[in-house]
Order: structure tokens, then sequence, then C-alpha cells
């Protein structure tokens, strides 16, 4: 009677432990990260007898978990991919916002500015016209500033949050060190901490989600994890910290780094492969600082070219002056590496200064400028990779860079940002209407003699060129050009008995004709087609309330291919953009970026869900499985029962026949 009381108790036992590890996966069917456990059955060994081996019940081995190494990694490593993609989808959205189209965009701001000088040409001594003009000056460069800001604001907001991940990666890290322990503690138990393991993956799983991370098993069970391409956050029961320093050179970004043993590393974006905050960082390098560069490139351009135009032209004050200056536009920014070298002030001892020379020359880009020899310079364009060698008083791109106090030494380092802070601190600081110089400093007259229909459109100053003391002068046409004889041959004389001579088109300005070898500095314009001894008299603007020949001027900026020009190899300029172009095309690329991202987002999540679902088809509970599997081990359960309820009958009866 005992075997089989023996036999019917085990299976009782047997039973309901996998009764109530049944329980325990209905009870955590919608916990995240549960793996399904099952108990593991085996037979006891027989015991031998004369009448052969009889069985002695069952044995419960261990419980185990439902586990798929590959697909758990899987899953998590697809998820840090998501949640990067869809993190650089959702501030490149923001950022979008900073490039509205229509009404509400730069372009149209700026073509409202330069519209506004239509009324300043039709009547240039009317102070509303010129008012109206200041007005649309002001919403320019407010909307200028304000989108610059609002890139400010965007790159607080990627530090904060890069704060807030690195607060909880080192919660995270903290916690899977403690697990270990633990996990290690129960070594040579000889069963596997089920609920354990499955709370340090998710400990994994949420960790990846922040930053990629790497693990290796260990011999006591433990993981190590690693970041970075290898540095360890997670060795053991220890556990690393992250930490956010500032940027070398920019003190307003943000970067990574690991602290191990109180030594920082600081962490390269390259080396970090997925997790919001690699999506943080490679937004707050490229895409800020692209977006930021091109507002900066628009703003520049812009103001200078209004201000040198203005410059060029009379203003209404008493005597007539050169028009000041509408915008103020901010010099490049020239940020030091925090490793170079220092006085015993605290000074730099070795710097690099960067003067605007052509602002429509200013690329969309920072450069970074290295000396890895001594005396031996090379800048290189962040936007594309070039490198140049540059020496003290070089012109690149537009702006020049001096060395001062002394030259860069070797080891030191640079970033320049000839149009970083352009666009946030543009602003209108022209306040008198009578500052707008809508009068051209020559006023031009045909004469009343001339046979031909030519007459004066409009004539105004374009360049530095211009010298006041070359008026009065005449403009003599003569006959068909021999060489051309559609054109028209024509002499200038200028004040100081020069004369130059040139061929005429029609629609051709004169005075500004380099090729031709005539660099006066002005343009003037006719309409109409000159007869041979037809005069033009030159002179300068003494009524300087009646002209608008410079206000006309300021209409052309509009269709003007200024912005972004290049210098080429053999000498001359790449054609640029006009500002409606440009700024469409900084639309464009943003456009482009946020579409890129989302379609790189809508894919990546739904990887990184058929990866979690095929991870939890293996490792998740199914309720109806565990339902079918509770019947199972019920009747198991109630037939042990029986056989417990059979050896006690037995023994009863055995019981009553020995006491007779």
């Amino acid at each position: 009677m005992a075997g089989l009381l023996t036999l019917g108790a085990r299976a009782m036992f047997a039973n309901q432990a996998a009764l109530q590890t049944i329980g325990q996966n209905i009870a955590n069917a919608n916990t995240p990260g549960y793996s399904r456990q099952s108990v593991v059955l085996t037979t006891s060994p027989g015991q031998y007898t004369g009448a052969g081996f009889f069985g002695k019940g069952v044995d419960v081995q261990t419980v185990v978990r439902s586990h798929n190494d590959f697909l758990t990694k899987e899953a998590a490593s697809s998820k840090a991919t998501a949640m990067a993609d869809s993190t650089r989808a959702e501030q490149l959205a923001r950022m979008e916002k900073i490039f509205p189209p229509g009404t509400e965009g730069l372009g149209y701001a700026a073509s409202q500015f330069l519209n506004s000088m239509v009324d300043v040409a039709s009547r240039p001594n009317d102070p509303s016209a010129r008012q109206v003009a200041l007005g649309r000056a002001n919403e320019l460069a407010v909307r200028f500033s304000n989108a610059g800001q609002q890139i400010t604001d965007l790159q607080s907001g990627v530090v904060s949050d890069l704060k807030a991940h690195v607060v909880v990666v080192n919660q995270l890290a903290q916690q899977i060190a403690n697990i270990n322990d633990q996990i290690s503690k129960t070594r040579g138990s000889g069963h596997t901490p089920n609920d354990l393991l499955d709370q340090r993956e998710r400990l994994i799983s949420q960790l990846g989600e922040h930053v990629a991370v790497t693990t290796l098993a260990a011999d006591d069970d433990t993981v190590g994890v690693f970041i970075g391409g290898g540095q360890r956050l997670v060795l053991g029961n220890q556990a690393s910290t992250l930490q956010i320093a500032q940027d070398a050179y920019d003190p307003s970004r943000a970067v990574i780094s690991l602290n191990e043993g109180g030594i920082n590393r600081p962490l390269d974006e390259s080396v970090l492969t997925g997790g919001s905050m690699t999506a943080l960082l490679s937004f707050q390098n490229k895409d800020l600082q692209d977006a930021k560069n091109m507002l900066g490139q628009l703003a520049a351009a812009i103001g200078t070219r209004v201000n040198d135009q203005n410059a060029l032209g009379l203003d209404l004050s008493n005597p007539p002056g050169k028009g000041a200056a509408i915008f103020s536009v901010a010099p490049p920014n020239v940020l030091p590496a925090a490793t170079n070298q220092r006085n015993p002030g605290g000074g730099f001892t070795n710097g690099v200064a960067a003067t605007i020379v052509d602002a429509g020359q200013l690329q969309a880009s920072g450069y970074k400028l290295t000396s890895s020899t001594p005396g031996v310079y090379e800048m290189t364009r962040l936007s594309d990779g070039l490198v140049r060698t540059v020496n003290d008083g070089d012109t690149i791109d537009g702006f020049r860079i001096n060395f001062t106090p002394a030259p860069p030494a070797a080891g030191e380092s640079f970033l320049i940002e000839p149009v970083g802070s352009a666009a946030v601190n543009m602003k209108r600081v022209l306040d008198s209407p009578n500052g707008i110089a809508a009068a051209s400093p020559l006023t031009a007259s045909a004469a009343i003699t001339n046979k031909g229909t030519l007459s004066v459109d409009s004539i105004y100053a374009v360049n530095q060129n211009f010298d006041p003391t070359t008026a009065p002068m005449t403009l003599d046409f003569g006959g068909p050009d021999p060489a051309n004889a559609s054109n028209v041959l024509y002499t200038l004389t200028l004040a100081n008995g020069t004369v130059l001579s040139g061929s005429w088109s029609s629609g051709q300005p004169i005075g500004n004709q380099p090729a031709a070898g005539i660099d006066l500095g002005f343009e003037l314009r006719t309409n109409g087609v000159p007869r041979q001894g037809d005069r033009v008299t030159i002179d300068p603007t003494i009524y300087t309330a009646t002209n608008n020949g410079n206000a006309k001027a300021f209409l052309n900026i509009q269709s003007e291919t200024f912005v972004g020009r290049q210098s080429l190899a053999g000498g001359g300029l790449t054609p640029g953009a006009t500002i409606n172009d440009s700024y469409a095309a900084a639309m464009s690329d943003i456009g482009a970026r946020v579409q890129s991202a989302n379609y790189l987002s809508d894919v990546s999540t739904s990887v990184a869900g058929d990866a979690e679902s095929s991870r939890a088809g293996q490792a998740g509970v199914n309720l109806d499985e565990e339902a079918s599997r509770l019947m199972q081990f019920q009747q198991g359960y109630q037939a042990a029962a029986k056989v417990l309820q059979t050896a006690q009958t037995l023994f009863d009866e055995l019981m009553r026949i020995a006491q007779r």
C-alpha cells in the first residue's frame, strides 16, 4: 500500500505544481516582458524487485521559461532603431514649422519689403510711403529673428531631453546591475530565476529605447551591457553612469560622456546606433545646424545686399548723405575648442577672427579650422567635407580669416560659423524714414536735340566702384559697330576728360561692363533706339526729394541671383539663387528630411512590431493554450487523487481483514 500511496502523492504534487505554474502564466498574460513558464516533469527511477522494476512515480525537475535569445535581441534592437527614427521624425516635424510656406514665410516677407519700395519709387518724398517701407523691413527682421529664436529653443529642448534620458538610463543601468547581483547569487542552485531573467531582459529592452546596447553573457549568469561600440555600461553588479557635458566648441550644444571610474569618456555620435538619445544628438549636430545655417545665409545675404544698395544712394538729410544701414548683420561666430592653449588669465593664447567680405558668397555651412603641424592650417567645410589649406588673411566662401592675437598652435582647432547667428540677431536698425536712400547719386537726361527715340529709364549706382567725382559726364552715340551691325558704338567722357568707348545693344546697361573695360559702378538703362550724334548728359543729383533712381535699384534685388554664389577655380562666380528660390530650396530641403524621416519611422516601427510579435509568439502567454493545459492537469490531479483514494480504500480494507 505504501508504494501506491507514494505514487498518488507524487502525482498530485506534480500536477499541483503544473497547475500553479499555469496559474502564474494566466496571471501574467498581459505583463510586458513576461515569458511563459512550464514545469519539467521526469519519471522517478524504478525500484528493482524480483518481479521486475516498479515505477516510483514522477518528479518535478524544475520550472523553465519559454525563451529565444535571438528573437529577444532582435526585438530589442529593432525597438531601438524604431525609437531613433520616430524621435528624429518628431523633432524634424517641429523644425518644419520654422519654414512655413505662403504668407507666413520669410520669402513672402522679403517680397513685401522690396515691393514696398515701389511706392517709394513713385513718391520718393512721401513720408508715409517711406514709413510703410520701414514697417515692412521691421516685419522681415522680426520673422528672421523669431525663426532663429525658435531654432535656439529647439536646441535648448534637445539638451533638456538628453538630460532627462540620461537620468532614466542611469537608473535602468543600476537596476540591471542589481538584478545581475541577485541572479549570480542563485548560481549553484540548479534552477534558473525565471522572473529575474524576465525582469532583466525587460530593463535591457527599455534601455535600448534610449540608447542602443549590446549584451554579453558571463559565466556567473550575469550579463554585461555595452554602448557606443564597446563602452562598458553594466558589468556584473557594477554600473557606470552617463553624463551630459557641453560641446567642446559650442556651450549651447550637448555631448554624452560615460563616467567610468571617475573618468569621463565622450561618446562620439557615430558609434551610437539607435535609441532616442542617438536621434537627438544627430538632430542637434546635423539637422538643427543645417537649418540655422540656411536661415543665417539668407538673412546675411538679404541684410547685406539691402544695406549695400541703400549706401549707394542719397537720403533726405540736409545736406544729402549716403544711406545708412537698414538691417543689422551679425559678424561670424568663431568658437575655439575648449582644449586650446590658455594664458594665465584664463583667456585663449591664440585666436582666429572672421569678417564677412561678400555676403553673396556665404554658404549655409560651418567650418572647422585645424592645425595638425606648426604653420599649416586646414579649413574643412562641414556641409560637404571640402578641405582647403588656408593662411592668415585668406578669403574663403565670402569671409576672411585673420590670426589674432597669435596664429593657432599645432593641435588647436576652431569652429567658424559665418552665418550661425545672422538670423537670430537680425533687426531693423534704421528708424528715420528720411534714411531710406531713394535718390540715385546721378541724374541722366537725354538732349532735346536728339533725333532718335532714346529716353532714360533709370540710373543708379550698383557697387562700390562708383566714384562721384567722375560726374558730370557725357554719353555720345556713334554709328553702327563694324564688328556687329546690330550694335551701336558710344563714348563716355568723364569729368576729368577720360574717354571710354563701348558697344551698345538694345536693353544693355551702360557704365557697368567690366568685360569691356568699363567699370564705373553705375548702370544707365534706356528705352528706345539712339541715332548717331544723340547725347545723354549725366550729372550729380541735386534734388534728392524728387529722384527715385536708387529706389528702382531696390526693385531689382528680388530677381537678382545673389544668394550662395561660389567662386570658380578659373575665376568668376557661379550664379546664386534669388531670395524666393533660396527660401524655397530651404523649405524643400527640410520637407524632404521630414518625409524621409516619417517613412523610415513607419518602416522601422513596423519591423519592431513584427519582431516583438515573433518574440511574443514564442515566449508570450496564449490564454487558450493555458486553458486547455489547465484542464489537462486538473484531470491529472483528480486522477492522482483517485489513485490516492484507492490506495486508502485498499489500506482500510486490509486493516479490517487483519482485525478479524
